[in-house]
Formats: structure tokens, C-alpha cells, sequence
């Protein structure tokens, strides 16, 4: 099987702080829609390769392994086209990074990759839990903004509060848990973006002298 490098989704892009210190939740750009639509059809045309018995382990809505699965009977162009549409729009739903990582060890991805999705977790969870951690956390990446992050904090603590409070059988929310989670993410990858850029700062130094 052919490796897939395991590239993550940015279906929550950063999100901004309004006057009042909450987090500012507007839709995102077309240009953003567009490229994160084509991202996730992606995903779904590899999701259409893998067996009833491996889908059945991802995080897949009824309605979404449904549609994937009568994806893999369709052999006209253009019924599949038209499916693999329907899967995408129905993947903005779906939980896009335990999906990500569970392909990564399926597919044979880089166990640093697989181990950094943990430890974003791990961040998240961590913050979530107790505010000890929120000074550990800004000296780690401390590009972040403080502000914004105590916000995206506490709007997911009120989200996990509620949660908890629901009645059986009621679907609980998630949107700020996966707007927090996101945030980590994007300010992981822009550090070890900035790390990478002096390496190749030093090579060139080197190389000029």
C-alpha cells in the first residue's frame, strides 16, 4: 500500500476574539469553504477504499458510513461523482481528526505524526481540566494570544458543563471542544514551522560561509 502523508484538516480555522473577549464564530471565506470542501473529498475517496470492517472502527454517523458504503457499489462516472459530492458535504460533520489519525496507523504514517495528534489531545484535555496548566501551556507556544485562549477555554468548559447536564438520548455539542482543539493544533503547527525555517535559516548561514 502506497504511504499517505497524514495531512490535517482545518475544518475550524483560527477563530477571532470579538470586543467583548468571546470567541468570534463568522463563517469563514469562500477561498476557505472551497479548499477545506476539496480536502474532505479527499478523505472521503480514501475512505471508499477501505473494507465494511475498518469503517465500522472510525467515528462515522449512520448516514455518512451509509453513504460511503453505496459509494463502493456505484460503477457509473457520474452516480459515483455525484455520491462522493454528497459524502464530502456529509464529512463537515464528521470528526475529522480521529479519522485522520486511525488512517495514519492503517496506512503507515510517521508514529511522530500519530504521537503529536495525541499530544494535542493530551494539551486539550489538559487545559480543559485545570488552569495550572494554562501558564505551562503559553510558555510553550508563546505566540499564543491569552486572551483569546482563556476565551475558546471557557466557551468549551460552558459547552462541556451543559453536556453533562443533558437529558439520555439527547446528541451533545462539540463545536467549542473542536474550535480548542483546533486553535492547539494551529499553534503547533506554526511553531514547528517556525523551528523548521531557522534550521534552513542555519543551513543557508552555513553554506555562506
Amino acid at each position: 500500500m502506497s504511504r499517505k502523508s497524514f495531512v490535517p484538516i482545518d475544518t475550524n480555522p483560527p477563530v477571532r476574539i470579538d470586543e467583548d473577549g468571546n470567541p468570534d464564530l463568522r463563517p469563514p471565506s469562500k477561498s476557505q469553504l472551497k479548499r477545506d470542501s476539496t480536502r474532505l473529498q479527499e478523505l472521503g475517496v480514501r475512505l471508499t477504499k477501505l473494507s465494511p470492517a475498518r469503517l465500522k472502527q472510525l467515528p462515522l454517523a449512520e448516514l455518512l458510513y451509509q453513504a460511503i458504503r453505496e459509494a463502493q457499489k456505484i460503477t457509473s462516472h457520474e452516480a459515483k461523482r455525484r455520491q462522493m459530492q454528497l459524502v464530502g458535504k456529509l464529512m463537515r460533520d464528521a470528526q475529522i481528526d480521529p479519522i485522520q489519525a486511525q488512517l495514519a496507523k492503517w496506512e503507515g504514517d510517521s508514529q511522530d505524526e500519530i504521537a503529536a495528534f495525541h499530544q494535542l489531545e493530551l494539551w486539550r484535555d489538559k487545559l480543559l481540566a485545570d488552569d495550572e496548566h494554562f501558564t505551562k501551556f503559553m510558555n510553550l507556544y508563546p505566540a499564543a494570544d491569552a486572551q483569546q485562549m482563556r476565551a475558546l477555554i471557557r466557551a468549551a468548559r460552558k459547552e462541556q458543563a451543559a453536556n453533562k447536564a443533558l437529558l439520555q438520548g439527547h446528541e451533545p455539542q462539540r463545536k467549542h471542544f473542536r474550535v480548542l482543539f483546533q486553535e492547539i493544533k494551529r499553534l503547533q503547527a506554526d511553531a514547528q514551522g517556525d523551528t523548521d525555517r531557522d534550521t534552513e535559516s542555519d543551513i543557508d548561514d552555513d553554506e555562506d560561509d
